[in-house]
This record gives C-alpha cells, structure tokens and sequence, in this order.
C-alpha cells in the first residue's frame, strides 16, 4: 500500500470513528423501570435520578424512562414486564428486590436487566454467582457477609437479657426466607434462639402478632423486605404496646420509634445503581459486571425508645453510631 492509500484508509477510519462516537452522544437512550410498589420508593427513586444527572442523564434529552408499578400485586409483574420487553428498551432497572427482577428475566434474556435491591442474587437463581453474574442479570444486593449475625450481636448488646427473638416473613419473598435461615444457624452461638413467624396471608399482621404473643418472644427481629415496611406503623407499634426491643433494616423504623436500624444505605445503593445502567448503556454486558455487595451501613438508635423500655445504651454503642435520635 503506497503513503496516498495508507493516509485515505485511516483517514476514513478515523472519520467513521467521529461519525460512530457522535451517533451515540447523540442516542437517546429508553429505560425500563419496573416496580413491585409494594413500599414507597419515590425518595430512593429520586437517588437514582440524582445518580443519573451526576453521570450526564437528563429525562427528556439523552434518556426517556418507561414505568411500570405493579403497586403491591406481585401477579402483575410478569405483565408489566413483557410490556417493557415490548416496547423494546435497551435496558431494564427492577425495583423493590427479587421478585421484580425475577419477572423481568423472565419476559427477556437478551434485554440487559439492573437490580437495583436484590436480597439474595444468587440464592434466589438471579444470577449464577455475584463475580460472574451471567445472562442478562447484574445490579446491586442488599445482602452482605455477617449482617444478619451483627443484627442479632446488637440487639443482644442492648438487651442482655433477652433469649427468645421472632422475626417475621412472608414466603414471597425468597431472600427474607433466606435471611430466616441465616439468623438460625447464628442465634444459638449469641445464646438466643430465633421464632420464625410467617405471614399467612399478605395482610395478616395481626395473626402474626398473636403467634408472636403465643410464642413468648422478648425481641424482635425484621429484615428489610417490602412486606416488613409496608406495614413500618403496626410493627413498630406492636413492638412499643408488648415492650419488645427490636432492631430493624430500614432507618425509617427508628425514625418511627423503633429501637434500632441496622443496614445498607439504601440512598448511596440507589445512587450507585446509576452507575452500572450507565456502564450497560456504553456497552459492558451485564454477565461481565459483578454484583455490588453493600459497602456503606448505617446504625441508628433512637434513646427516646430505649428509654420507655428500661434500656440503658452502653455508651460504645452510641460512639458507634451514624445517628442517635433524643
């Protein structure tokens, strides 16, 4: 190839390249969003648009979203996910944890699905394994090594004196199950023992709570599925009126005169999903991108609460938390 051949060739190379770089800045990108809605996310939703912004995403411009909430009725989900799958956008983002992901998988293995909240990825058949997710599945879990154990250490650390803690669950939700079976195998080594207390029905808290009465539980442990935070009031109630302490997932709860709040920071987890549908828009394949475990927690205790139930906070825990509500 003579200088003249040589410079035309990678001349038009370079400029096929421009023409390629400037076609894709100027894509505009449609996002699936598909929602259980069973807990209210509108301020962990807007994390993720704020995670979106930071990264150049504006609605409207260079990103159009597509949503779907199947508002609590899990039945719905497989619908409103061939829906998404229909109207062909170029990824998916689930929220509300496992069940929302699993509809998504399955309505499409070629569309590119974010979790935003996955309790327990691989446990529940989400993905193959958290290094190498595999298929079209990738995001973020709420799950972490140890937690449900350190969840059981601190309400021990409060309440000395307690031995028999129930926890409530609904077989909806697998990772909470699995969060189940976790704080057995751990409580006997802490000197407790864990009354698993199933929901019956979606709605039937109250019979929860008479097998938790029934029982003789002095704790209370709750994991941070939608099921546990819809019904945030009546939990945190129940836990008040029978002088049970009780350590929960979500900061809301201690916000609403629960004792402790113990786990992930939903708000930076919701922000760093931005990241990986940001990395899935350029072109990373979701079986490449490992699964994110939770690396920030947040330990809330509200004093006002320990107070009404005799507890008195040892002063290293206190040190130890992110916010002691007065």
């Amino acid at each position: 190839m003579d200088r003249r051949a040589f410079i035309s060739v990678v001349g038009g190379s370079i400029l096929a390249a421009l023409a390629a770089e400037g076609q894709q800045a100027g894509k505009v990108y449609r996002v699936g969003w598909l929602s259980d809605g069973v807990r209210p996310e509108r301020g962990l939703q807007e994390e993720f648009i704020k995670g979106l912004a930071a990264l150049g995403y504006t609605e409207g411009q260079n990103i159009v979203t597509e949503r779907r909430n199947a508002e609590g009725n899990f039945e719905r989900l497989p619908k409103l996910a061939r829906e998404l799958v229909t109207l062909k956008v170029d990824l998916i983002v689930t929220f509300g944890g496992v069940p929302a992901t699993k509809a998504a998988k399955a309505a499409t293995a070629t569309i590119p699905i974010v979790m935003a909240e996955a309790g327990d990825p691989v446990g529940t058949g989400l993905v193959a394994s958290l290094a190498r997710p595999g298929g079209n599945v990738t995001g973020l879990s709420t799950m972490a090594p140890d937690i449900t154990r350190k969840k059981l250490q601190l309400l021990r650390e409060v309440a000395p004196k307690i031995s028999r803690v129930a926890t409530l669950y609904h077989r909806s939700f697998e990772a909470t199950v699995l969060n189940v079976r976790e704080a057995e195998a751990a409580a006997p080594a802490l000197g407790l023992m864990v009354l698993p207390i199933e929901m019956g029905a979606f709605q039937a808290v109250d019979a929860a709570f008479g097998t938790i009465t029934r029982a003789r539980a002095d704790a209370l442990l709750t994991f941070g599925d939608p099921f546990v935070s819809r019904h945030q009031r009546e939990i945190v109630a129940f836990a008040a009126t029978n002088r049970l302490p009780a350590i929960y997932s979500l900061r809301e709860f201690a916000e609403g005169g629960g004792l402790l709040a113990y786990g992930t920071n939903y708000p930076a987890m919701y922000r760093r999903v931005a990241s990986y549908v940001d990395k899935v828009l350029k072109g990373a394949r979701p079986s490449d991108l490992p699964v994110e475990q939770p690396t920030q927690f947040e330990l809330v205790i509200n004093l006002k609460t320990a107070k009404a139930l005799g507890l008195t906070i040892p002063q290293s825990l206190l040190i130890r938390a992110d916010e002691v509500i007065q």
